[in-house]
């Protein structure tokens, strides 16, 4: 099951990792008032759909040359704007295939000063039972395109279950990054909230795309990509919660409902 990216930052948090503050919006209204909550000048208004790759997404109903699914505001207004292009209209990114998403909800963060993006995810390695770590100074981008263009740039590692995070692995995590000193304890804290948050909640995947350094010196979660085991859920009747139907395939919440595995597939049978 996946969840949107707030909801996803809202389970991080939950373990203390360090995210920019924010709020959902499903309607205009709505977005207009989660930007007056927020310090500002500078807003992030996030499309909120079920994929990757929203900065670089088109709109079907805009112009070509209009913004993505992610965009900056200086102003409420700005917000405003966005938040009416955005909400009710079609993105179609890498991940949501031509006919893409609808997007009807929108996530209004505070904005962040960035020094330095990184790539971080964990999941699950079926070869070894423990769950793997993909670490890139590479962030902010297609993590596939890096692997195929440039695979020194990516770094792996897995945890034993036995032990859990241990300090070994936050220098592995901070060497990797180039980062030292207190951002170097920062990373460390980080890496131990997300695997935390992943064994907790049992999830298949979680992908913090990017991984930032603000120019204050904070290492924070700027986005959070989260899915989980289906097969755990009735362990967390709070997640299920969580779970954005409109995002789904109905053939596959039909199945759903009766503990069938079924993946919806072009075609006609």
């Amino acid at each position: 099951m996946n969840i949107h990216e707030y909801q996803g930052k809202a389970v991080l948090k939950e373990y203390g990792a360090p995210v920019s503050a924010g709020f959902p919006a499903l309607s205009v209204a709505e977005a207009v008032e989660a930007a007056k909550k927020l310090p500002g000048p500078l807003y992030v208004v996030k499309s909120q759909i079920h994929a990757g790759g929203r900065g670089k997404g088109k709109f079907k109903e805009l112009p070509a040359d209009a913004k993505g699914g992610v965009r900056l505001a200086k102003s409420i207004e700005e917000v405003e704007s966005h938040a009416k292009e955005m909400l009710g209209n079609t993105l179609v990114t890498a991940q949501t295939g031509p006919a893409g998403k609808q997007v009807n909800r929108l996530y209004i963060e505070d904005g962040s000063d960035i020094s330095k993006e990184f790539y971080l995810s964990a999941l699950v390695d079926r070869e070894t039972s423990r769950v793997a770590f993909v670490v890139s100074t590479e962030g902010g981008m297609d993590i596939e395109k890096v692997a195929h263009d440039t695979p020194e740039k990516i770094l792996t590692f897995s945890v034993d279950p036995a032990t859990g995070i241990m300090p070994h692995h936050g220098r592995t995590v901070a060497k990797a990054l180039g980062l030292g000193g207190e951002q170097a304890k920062q990373a460390a804290t980080v890496l131990g909230q997300v695997y935390a948050a992943f064994v907790g909640k049992d999830m298949a995947m979680l992908e913090i795309n990017p991984l930032i350094v603000t120019t204050q010196g904070q290492v924070k979660c700027l986005d959070a990509k989260v899915s989980f085991d289906s097969n755990s859920l009735y362990r967390h009747p709070e997640l299920m919660e969580l779970r954005d139907e409109t995002e789904e395939d109905a053939k596959e919440i039909e199945a759903s409902k009766h503990d069938l595995a079924y993946i919806a597939l072009d075609g006609t049978i």
